[in-house]
Order: C-alpha cells, then structure tokens, then sequence
C-alpha cells in the first residue's frame, strides 16, 4: 500500500509557472512508475505525463511537451511536475498516481493507487 499526497497547486495567470509535488509514504517509492493525470469540469480524466521508477525516462501527453516537466526525488519519495507558460486550459484538478507493474503508463486502470488531488486554476 502507498499514500499519495499532492501539493503546490493555486489560482495563477496565463503564463505563469507551478510546481506541483506528490508525497509518497508506504512502500517502496522507487519501485513504482509514477503518473501525472489532470480532471477539468465536465471532462473526462486525462494522462498528463510519467517517470519511470529511476526517472530517467518520462512521458508526456501532447499537451504538455515543451511546457510540463516532470521529474522525482527517490530519496525523498516524492515526484514534481513543473508547469511553465501556463494556459487557461490547463485548469483543472491534478492527480498523481503509482503503478508497480509500468504498463501503458498512459492508461488511468493501470495505475495501483492515487491522491486525493490538487486544484490548478490558471486565469487569463
């Protein structure tokens, strides 16, 4: 079992910056590929981006190539996401979530556990 926790969220301006960061307590961290997936009202959940269990390799959604980073701290069990050049569209609530098998790291059912959310609001 592992508990996510997720932070740094707010309300912020077209082109400003976050970073959101995901608290993992429980098992071991390193051994869970960790995924970034937002929710907007009225649509459905969305992939966002993913670190491999070392974090050497990621992945990101389309919409976020270029702008999102994301990146981990094994040693303090926690992933970020970088947000930069933020757009309205990218308002929404974030969710990070672990899998241990590294599968389609894109696909929501894959992922073993999830946190509760934080809200990214950006203003234009």
């Amino acid at each position: 079992q592992v508990q996510l926790v997720e932070s740094g969220g707010g309300l912020v301006q077209a082109g400003d910056s976050l970073r959101l960061s995901c608290a993992a307590s429980g098992r071991t961290f390193s051994s869970y590929v960790m995924g970034w997936f937002r929710q907007a009202p009225g649509k459905e959940r969305e992939f966002v981006a993913a670190s491999s269990r070392s974090g050497t390799i990621t992945y990101y959604a389309d919409s976020a190539k270029g702008r999102f980073t994301t990146s981990r701290d094994n040693a303090k069990n926690t992933v970020y996401l970088q947000m930069n050049s933020l757009k309205p569209d990218d308002t929404a609530v974030y969710y990070c979530a672990a899998q241990e098998n590294g599968r389609r790291v894109g696909v929501m059912r894959e992922y073993d556990y999830w946190g509760q959310g934080t809200q990214v609001t950006v203003s234009s």
